[in-house]
């Protein structure tokens, strides 16, 4: 087809344009584009993160709008509805009480979380999937996600204490095991554990590739865990870093993960799609707190359509590669999937 051509200075022309084929033509309509739509995301790939606190009262949190620290009936009651809404699986951070400078209260039996897990199975049996967080951050009184010696997190003598929690929560009743410390070598040592005491059907969903971001601002808040001297750079990957985050799921691979997460979602997206090329694991992606948050400042000042960016984020993930998506908008995603069938 000839086109008619207008130049900046007023000049024309024609243009010689191949009009056989117009994608056009398959995005005229609703239903034409739903025919040829290429990536869903469905409820089958949610993972929605819950807190569970040890204070009497549950309280929302500030930094984090319609996410709260639930107590052991709150949070069932909210289990609950993840299953009625078909969500699979949960995972849990616990909040309690007490902290130590050695985070006792993550491995200990009458601890939060396997207090959590032991609720959560007797309210929905084998209805969702219960998958803890393993890390020590939120048990610690210094706030890192180790054992601290002299002025660092000493990574051998942490990783008896990761194999304890694990090993504590998969007695409690949890489905899959989740290591997000970045401790060296922290997958073998659960495996070893997990295989040992009678929990090898139990998988592990390794937090492979986890940055040292400031997404998490809001996540610490929640659970009352940023450092109270330096950083976790030492420990968690730095952010310019791409080729060093094929090694670490390569390690974890070889160590025994059954899955393997990117953390954070938006800003390494690359990242996922580079796992996703690496390996035929199933790839989890976690959509964290500040990513959330910031979808919900902006909701809230009406400067975005909250329904249509969440879904554009979400289909993002799965896009590049993710099976499994952990996010704070599971609920309102599960339900606005429900209400448009």
């Amino acid at each position: 087809m000839i086109l008619p051509l207008l130049t900046e200075g007023g000049g024309g022309g024609w243009l010689m344009v191949n009009l056989k084929y117009r994608p056009r033509r398959l995005r005229r309509t609703e239903n034409l584009r739903r025919m040829v739509r290429e990536t869903y995301v469905t409820k089958d790939d949610l993972l929605y993160p819950l807190f569970v606190t040890e204070e009497a009262e549950s309280s929302e949190i500030a930094s984090m709008p319609g996410v709260s620290r639930l107590t052991l009936d709150d949070l069932c009651r909210k289990v609950e509805t993840v299953a009625e809404l078909g969500i699979p699986a949960i995972m849990l951070f616990g909040i309690p009480t007490h902290k130590d400078e050695w985070g006792s209260g993550g491995y200990s039996d009458d601890g939060i979380v396997a207090r959590a897990i032991r609720a959560v199975r007797k309210t929905v049996g084998s209805a969702v999937t219960i998958c803890p967080d393993v890390c020590l951050c939120e048990y610690t009184s210094h706030g890192h996600c180790g054992i601290i010696e002299g002025a660092e997190v000493d990574n051998d003598s942490t990783l008896a204490l990761l194999q304890q929690t694990a090993v504590c929560y998969a007695t409690a009743g949890a489905d899959i095991i989740a290591p997000s410390d970045m401790m060296d070598g922290r997958v073998a040592a659960i495996r070893s554990d997990l295989d040992m005491y009678g929990f090898s059907h139990i998988p592990i969903m390794a937090y492979s590739a986890k940055y040292a971001s400031g997404f998490y601002g809001p996540f610490r808040e929640a659970v009352d865990s940023t450092p109270q001297f330096g950083d976790r750079r030492s420990y968690q990957m730095d952010p310019p870093n791409r080729r060093e985050a094929l090694r670490e799921i390569a390690l974890d691979i070889e160590e025994g993960a059954d899955i393997v997460m990117i953390k954070p979602g938006l800003a390494y997206l690359d990242i996922l799609r580079d796992a996703r090329e690496f390996c035929d694991l199933p790839l989890a992606v976690y959509n964290v707190s500040g990513e959330y948050s910031m979808v919900k400042a902006a909701a809230h000042n009406g400067w975005i359509d909250e329904q249509r960016v969440v879904t554009e984020i979400l289909t993002g993930f799965k896009r590049a590669g993710a099976d499994i998506i952990l996010t704070y908008h599971a609920l309102d995603y599960a339900r606005w999937l429900s209400q448009a069938s």
